[in-house]
């Protein structure tokens, strides 16, 4: 535990955290930051910020959102903020702003001695009423302690590329445009350092004639960055004198999204020359791409978090649900059979296999130490660790391919001198294959081969998402099974013909050809962390190409009819 952190909350006033949630990208939280959110049993922040923090709150946290309409928030620390309280089941109530402004609601919450974390974007000392809210508590005698972010003026600059400091030294000055006065703007016109000025985006030319009126010259390179530090970030080079045509030019203004917040960075470090040697984060080769992660839910998380690490926006769409059996008796039989001996080996081809086992143990009372004496095999890494974290190492997992065969290949043979029980208990979906119970019977096994639970085909998804697949919406979708094929194609309609098709082995990419799909990557063994390496590899080579050949560096989607191309996403 940090040394900050402070007892236990009094039973009358509670006690407040305000907590820096950074510019955008979770993993910038602080260890005290994720603690005190483990620790919350109240959350108040912006929709946006609530985001970015509530993966790391406790399950059934209460929420005081600070903005009631999401979709017109204004700029961070600019205006009043519009109060809208959703408590633990996510129902909402409206409260009027002017009877309870957020210091109020914050003292409230904490009332009754719970623990308030107070969010706010980028750090809490550069924030505009975080102060004043501090000082209410105060007042109030309520406790509270101050858990510092990465400000967006800093951590911006830094994912784009654009460092404000070097060896050769420079002043480093930070101006918010909504407040600067003409004097601010005086004084760092008529300075040859580094300028962070924090506006947006429809007002990013307007700074730049202040800082050209006050003095600087019009050639000074200038970094215009929306988004920051998430994948949707995007960043224009120019000069103070041609950002205005430049954001024209991109097509970007005008534009609904003029009122987003940017970060622009005035001074010779943010030149474009510099920033293609630097630009380290908008150059990961999946870097903005739209990818459809079409799995079950639970399968999807893992495979979603690599994807985001190659700079991807994975959109999850389950195409397969998971159910019980229609008929448990025959798995409740098998389990019967597991604690009194009736086996020698248990092999688990899926993580699904593992849940639904562990469910009928939990159903029974029993926990891994029933598997004592039993040898146990999974089909491939991601079912191993669902074993391990059951409680159970397996035995055998297969040295090569990660597949039915390839656990055939390692499987030893019955042999009645060594082995006193000649029987294998297969849970398994109902659709699986014959392969693993054939083989394992050319072994000498006799196998109680058990649907575990059955796949059906998942709900089709929302109308937006099914356009999206199909009018080109996507740029790569990824198939981990033949049966995801089918159901995506049966649920949503076919992928568009410039959308990236990844495959994680032959037989998956014979299902796709048959529906008509062109496959493009295919991974070079059939892991789902291996296809989307596959496809990380694919999009590294294909941006490689485009700087190669001096073209704009698009996204696949950006290819299709009638798409917009943005050439300043380089």
């Amino acid at each position: 535990m940090s040394p900050t952190a402070l007892p236990a909350a009094g039973p009358e006033h509670g006690h407040v955290t305000f907590l820096g949630a950074g510019p955008g990208d979770p993993g910038l939280l602080t260890l005290r930051a994720v603690e005190a959110l483990s620790n919350a049993d109240v959350l108040v922040a912006e929709h946006e910020v609530l985001d970015v923090i509530r993966t790391h709150a406790r399950q059934g946290v209460s929420v005081v959102q600070t903005d009631a309409d999401p979709s017109s928030v204004s700029p961070p620390g600019t205006g009043t903020p519009q109060l809208t309280v959703v408590d633990g089941t996510s129902t909402t109530a409206a409260v009027p702003a002017a009877a309870r402004d957020a210091a109020h609601l914050v003292m409230e919450a904490a009332r009754g001695g719970r623990r308030v974390v107070r969010a706010v974007s980028g750090d809490p000392g550069l924030d505009t009423y975080a102060a004043e809210e501090m000082l209410a508590c105060a007042a109030a005698g309520v406790p509270f302690e101050v858990v510092p972010g990465v400000a967006a003026a800093v951590g911006v600059p830094a994912y784009a590329g654009v460092p404000l400091r070097d060896a050769e030294g420079a002043d480093v000055r930070f101006v918010d445009a909504r407040t600067a006065s003409d004097r601010c703007w005086t004084e760092v016109g008529a300075s040859d350092g580094t300028v962070v000025v924090s506006t947006t985006l429809d007002s990013v030319a307007a700074a730049a004639g202040e800082l050209v009126s006050a003095g600087r010259k019009p050639d000074t390179p200038l970094s215009v960055t929306i988004a920051g530090t998430t994948t949707r970030q995007r960043t224009w080079t120019a000069t103070l004198g041609t950002i205005a045509q430049t954001l024209k030019q991109a097509k970007v203004l005008p534009s609904p999204d003029g009122g987003r917040p940017v970060i622009a960075v005035v001074g010779e470090r943010s030149a474009a020359a510099r920033r293609d040697q630097l630009s380290w984060f908008e150059s990961k080769p999946l870097f903005g791409w739209k990818v459809l992660v079409p799995r079950t839910k639970e399968q999807a998380a893992s495979l979603s978090d690599q994807l985001r690490s190659y700079g991807a926006v994975p959109h999850e769409v389950p195409t397969i649900a998971v159910e019980p059996p229609r008929t448990p008796q025959q798995m409740e039989r098998a389990v019967k059979g597991l604690v009194t001996g009736r086996y020698e080996w248990i092999a688990f081809t899926s993580v699904n296999a593992v849940k639904a086992v562990r469910e009928k143990f939990e159903e029974y009372g029993l926990d891994a130490r029933a598997f004592a004496g039993i040898k146990v095999a999974a089909v491939g890494e991601q079912t191993a660790k669902a074993l391990v974290a059951f409680g159970v190492k397996p035995d055998l997992v297969p040295s090569g391919e990660q597949s039915a065969a390839g656990l055939l290949e390692d499987w030893p043979p019955y042999d009645p001198v060594f082995d006193p029980i000649d029987r294998v208990f297969l849970p398994r979906a109902d659709i699986a294959t014959e392969t693993l119970v054939a083989g394992l019977i050319e072994l000498g096994w006799e196998v109680d081969d058990v649907t575990a639970y059955r796949t059906v085909r998942a709900s089709p998804p929302p109308a937006d998402t099914r356009e999206a697949i199909k009018g080109g919406g996507f740029d790569a979708v990824l198939f981990t099974s033949s049966s995801t094929v089918r159901n995506l194609v049966g649920i949503a309609g076919k992928p568009h013909n410039v959308t990236v098709i990844a495959c994680i082995g032959p037989a998956t990419a014979k299902t796709a050809e048959e529906h008509g799909l062109r496959v493009d990557v295919m991974a070079p063994e059939p892991s789902v962390h291996k296809l989307a390496e596959a496809l990380a590899d694919f999009g590294m080579k294909r941006r490689a190409a485009a700087l190669e050949a001096g073209d704009p560096v698009t996204r696949p989607s950006e290819r299709r009819p009638g798409a917009r191309r943005r050439r300043s996403t380089t």
